[in-house]
């Protein structure tokens, strides 16, 4: 027999005098995705503010996943901005169907889907409110026919505002990874992306450390534009793992230009990748033991 509510105003499960009504259990908020999607693993690509390279982390990932014959798809959730489709060449529009909408796909196979691919002008400015974007970042989660993928990686907008929590609360996030800089600064920066994750039980797989250093062309030598890095300091604090450290490279920046990202040919974030592929394959051996 269903329950009935109790009729208490503000009834909550703590505050339900009975703890027999349907009120007492929050309603979950997540939003069911395509019907045709399966989706075995959704990535979070977060930072405290801009400017970090998040775009660009998420885009190696990305990559190197797919590299290891893995299923791919990046949604960037930068409405205000998108930088996906420039940085691998896409410029194609999206397309509509009876079913849904269709992402466009890279050189690679690499499934994509941003707001730049339903503008008619790319440098049109997306002057919206907080929740007409955290809507269409959900519709890119609902109404994208992403099809069989085994990462769907979720490029962020910096910041804890409206979207990421609209994906924390709407989407089932397994993981997110945290992308910061060495800066002084970045220590309270990356804790407020830290704890906000933690207030909405999201796992944080790791942090990725960009701009560490850049190389000098003539002697080789490693030079600390922003000075000594805190990170293993920073992480071990918060008992996160270090998945990799990355330097100013401007080769990787001028294949970014020209939409050839899928061509770089360094391994600065090889260890982020075996580690989400191990968390991948864990949770694989896990559901066959559960089948089993």
């Amino acid at each position: 027999m269903k329950k009935q509510d109790c009729g208490n105003t503000g009834c909550t499960a703590d505050s339900c005098p009975t703890g027999d009504c349907s009120s007492a259990k929050p309603k979950s908020m997540l939003e069911k995705t395509h019907e045709l999607n399966r989706i075995t693993k959704v990535i979070g690509v977060v930072s405290g503010k801009g400017g970090v390279g998040k775009s660009l982390v998420t885009s190696m990932l990305a990559v190197s996943l797919r590299r290891k014959g893995y299923k791919v798809g990046i949604l960037d959730a930068d409405i205000t901005g998108p930088s996906i489709p420039k940085m691998f060449g896409v410029s194609k529009k999206a397309s509509g169907g009876e079913f849904g909408i269709y992402p466009e796909r890279t050189h690679n196979d690499i499934k994509i889907m941003s707001i730049n691919l339903l503008l008619d002008d790319v440098e049109s400015p997306v002057i919206w409110r907080g929740p007409l974007i955290g809507n269409m970042v959900k519709q890119f989660w609902t109404d994208v026919i992403w099809g069989d993928l085994d990462f769907l990686f979720f490029d962020m907008p910096p910041g804890t505002g409206d979207v990421p929590l609209t994906v924390f609360q709407s989407v089932p996030v397994n993981g997110i990874v945290v992308v910061t800089s060495p800066q002084d600064l970045v220590s309270m920066i990356v804790k407020k992306a830290y704890n906000m994750a933690n207030s909405m039980h999201i796992p944080i797989l790791g942090i990725v450390e960009n701009m560490s250093w850049v190389e000098c062309p003539d002697c080789g030598k490693r030079i600390s534009l922003y000075g000594t890095s805190r990170l293993d300091e920073i992480a071990g604090e918060m008992d996160i793992p270090v998945m990799g450290r990355m330097p100013i490279r401007p080769s990787l920046a001028d294949l970014c230009d020209k939409g050839e990202i899928e061509k770089f040919d360094n391994e600065d974030l090889a260890d982020a990748a075996e580690r989400l592929e191990v968390f991948l394959l864990q949770s694989k051996e896990t559901e066959m033991e559960l089948d089993a």
